[in-house]
């Protein structure tokens, strides 16, 4: 199947062909208009037809007959739509209000994670979600999955070759991936190299996830079939995913801001082609977006002396055509998807008018982004509902090894020497309780956790890769008292201190996601970090702090579904304990 789905049917074709002939009008005129042609890769003048949400015309010519709307763009200069090729859309916020913000600062195309859809929803909701996306504004595409990135109790049932034959087949998905489990391909996993090759067949691409991979696992990877990775954390990393034939995706995430460290060593390195070099900010938290989403990365490129042609390129052209889609996108062309901003200068990304599908969602720097709403109840997207309570029984502590926190998400083993036999531990250290319980009940895993806080008494979330609830404290009864206040809100985050709550975010959409608009939802967690901080978090993300314990692609130790979890070595330390 292919990688789209058809936009325009025949009698719409032969409608905008009347147009060019004259014999209609077009719906919006962009006129004088001065436009990065990416083809030529120069900036041409033009007036820009548009009929519906498509480009009918680009050229020096005007209608024969007038438009609904025409607009002087003298003095303005035009680029394509941006495209954020990795976006996990799941981060507290939901794909629809990412989309909506991510428009109105220019970023009209999204790639999108399915995990979480994969996980907690059936195939047939999940994929008519998929389906609601396709009625907004901003062109919105998914990846699919091979593996989970953590150690689930069922795995076998939830990634059957039937499920994910069904979401690669889906004509909004563009790509397999991420590839986190690469080691499992290389150690003879036959059945994610079927999937693989699966994806291949299709005539889709493959995306890795290969961080510190080395030039010859790179080599092998690129033999397995896989077109880009989004790893790089250095210059010499991006050259030697170039060399091998990989699409590179930069990052700047919020656990990664990496791109201005990166340009300036691929500069060093006398990186002067860009064409196969792509930007994205990786999933990050919501106030990292506070600056700005591709039109921030374009200004960081810009600064570090990418030909302006080239930083545009980078998030728009270069995406489309590494998927195969630049006839629809990318381009100020006729044919292509009416995705266009309007800039007030070509050194300022940030647009002042959003096109997105032919419809203005920013005009003159008002937000008009039209009211659209995604049914999530009846896909099942139901608030959290945690049938059971916890007592301190559940939070009874006897392991001899605990997990320390080395920076935002990377954890290691460590040899616990303090007594637990207590109800509350000193603030005088880092050492706090970790709990880890079953979203039904059923199990629980509990630890000790070095360096998260020292002065954090009650601290539970709903929002973990595994859907499981974590909590982490001091005071057990605090704890308690948080993971009450997850269970009242239906999911979400909640900081307890001394019985009473400080902060709580509610997360209604599967306990995971709000549905407060991106804006809201960055003062919130702005909030949050700040009474976190006062209380001992020391790292960059609390957020990404609480979704990655359970995520097996990162080193070194986890807590997951099966119990605590030796990364590099692949096997549970002590396994969960039924309730």
């Amino acid at each position: 199947m292919s990688v789209r789905t058809l936009n325009w049917n025949k009698k719409q074709i032969r409608e905008h062909i009347k147009i060019i002939d004259g014999q209609k009008a077009p719906s919006i005129v962009l006129k004088d208009a001065t436009y990065l042609n990416m083809a030529l890769k120069k900036w041409v003048k033009a007036n820009i037809w548009i009929a519906g949400d498509r480009i009918i015309y680009v050229g020096k010519d005007m209608p024969q007959k007038p438009a609904n709307e025409t607009i002087n763009c003298k003095n303005r200069y035009l680029v394509p739509g941006y495209i954020e090729p990795h976006a996990h859309p799941f981060f507290i916020y939901n794909p629809l209000t990412l989309a909506e913000f991510a428009a109105k600062h220019g970023t009209t195309t999204i790639v999108n994670d399915n995990l979480l859809m994969f996980l907690q929803l059936p195939l047939e909701k999940a994929l008519s979600i998929v389906d609601e996306f396709n009625k907004i504004p901003s062109s919105i595409y998914w990846w699919a999955r091979y593996d989970s990135q953590t150690q689930l109790d069922d795995e076998d049932l939830i990634f059957t070759n039937g499920k994910v034959k069904e979401w690669l087949s889906h004509p909004s998905v563009l790509q397999g991936g991420e590839l986190t489990g690469w080691p499992k391909v290389l150690s003879g996993n036959n059945e994610i190299l079927y999937w693989m090759q699966e994806t291949k067949k299709l005539g889709k691409k493959i995306e890795g996830h290969f961080p510190g991979a080395s030039l010859k696992t790179l080599t092998k990877m690129a033999v397995l079939g896989v077109d880009a990775d989004h790893e790089a954390m250095t210059g010499e990393e991006v050259v030697n995913r170039l060399s091998v034939g990989m699409t590179t995706s930069l990052r700047y995430s919020s656990i990664r801001p990496d791109l201005p460290k990166l340009l300036k060593e691929m500069r060093d390195l006398g990186v002067k082609n860009f064409e196969r070099i792509i930007l994205n900010t990786d999933g990050s938290s919501p106030a990292f977006y506070e600056q700005g989403m591709q039109d921030r990365m374009i200004e960081i490129a810009l600064e570090q002396g990418v030909p302006v042609e080239d930083a545009y390129a980078m998030t728009s052209y270069n995406i489309a055509r590494h998927y195969g889609l630049d006839d629809l996108l990318g381009m100020i062309a006729p044919g292509r998807i009416a995705h266009i901003n309007v800039l007030e200068n070509k050194d300022h990304p940030r647009p002042i008018s959003v096109m997105a599908k032919g419809e203005w969602v920013l005009k003159n720097g008002t937000d008009t982004y039209p009211d659209v709403s995604i049914p999530w109840e009846t896909y099942g997207t139901k608030p959290l509902l945690l049938d059971f309570d916890i007592t301190e029984e559940d939070l009874m502590f006897s392991l001899p090894v605990g997990i320390e926190l080395i920076n935002s998400v990377v954890t290691k083993p460590y040899n616990i020497n303090i007594d637990v036999a207590v109800s509350e531990l000193s603030t005088s250290h880092d050492e706090s309780f970790l709990a880890m319980i079953d979203r039904n009940g059923k199990w629980r895993v509990t630890t000790l956790l070095k360096g998260f806080a020292n002065k954090v008494l009650g601290f539970a979330s709903s929002f973990t890769h595994s859907g499981d609830i974590v909590l982490i404290g001091k005071n057990r009864k605090d704890m308690i008292e948080a993971f009450r206040q997850v269970k009242k809100m239906g999911g979400g985050i909640s900081l307890v201190e001394n019985g009473e709550v400080i902060c709580n975010i509610s997360l209604p959409i599967r306990g995971t996601m709000s549905r407060e608009p991106m804006e809201e939802l960055i003062e919130i967690q702005k909030d949050l970090e700040e009474k976190l901080k006062k209380r001992g978090y020391r790292h960059d993300d609390p957020i990404y702090s609480l979704l990655f314990f359970s995520s097996t692609h990162l080193p070194f130790i986890r807590v997951t579904q099966q119990g605590i979890f030796d990364v590099k070595n692949k096997t549970v330390l002590f396994p969960a304990i039924m309730r």
